[in-house]
């Protein structure tokens, strides 16, 4: 027998596993798959995550990343994606230089690497919502993870998502 504690916590890590393969998945630009994802479901990991984002909130004066670090303390699981810095040699100037070997030079983030990543999120995100668990897109998340160096060098952006499933969404009414 099961009770609901375990079965919702099996069913929040079978959700992760399918917002893996949706951001994945996810349209990119010329096809170029430059995504990474993480699943945070250790306490371990999860608390390192937090105490970074309290850190940064203290150094930097950005409340908002400790009010995200108490939101996901009880979460059970946390989906990140993160996208490397690697131009899409499309020469398009969103990035504000000419060419993408200027935007090299600078190590600038190519504007499609932005776009790439918010479309797999959002696909993830629409993952979480499709199965009904509580969840929110946050990047205090993605850059407490990119500070702990839990991607790869050449991922440049993150953003996490945190999962619920309790009676009232943690992550709304801050």
């Amino acid at each position: 027998m099961k009770k609901s504690n375990e079965l919702e916590r099996d069913g929040i890590i079978e959700i992760v596993k399918h917002m893996a393969v949706a951001a994945r998945t996810a349209a990119k630009t010329r096809g170029i798959d430059n995504i990474e994802t993480l699943v945070i479901d250790d306490e371990h990991t999860k608390k390192k995550i937090c105490e970074k984002m309290r850190e940064i909130s203290k150094n930097e004066s950005r409340l908002s990343m400790e009010r995200d670090a108490n939101s996901i303390a009880t979460s059970p699981a946390i989906f990140v994606a993160g996208v490397k810095s690697n131009p899409a040699g499309l020469n398009c100037g969103y990035c504000g230089y000419p060419t993408c070997i200027e935007l090299k030079k600078t190590s600038g983030i190519c504007a499609y690497n932005s776009i790439d990543l918010g479309i797999a999120i959002d696909s993830a995100a629409g993952i979480a919502n499709l199965f009904h668990a509580d969840n929110r897109i946050m990047y205090s998340i993605g850059r407490a993870c990119l500070d702990l160096k839990l991607f790869s060098e050449t991922v440049k952006q993150a953003l996490g998502i945190p999962l619920s499933v309790t009676g009232k969404n943690p992550f709304f009414d801050r």
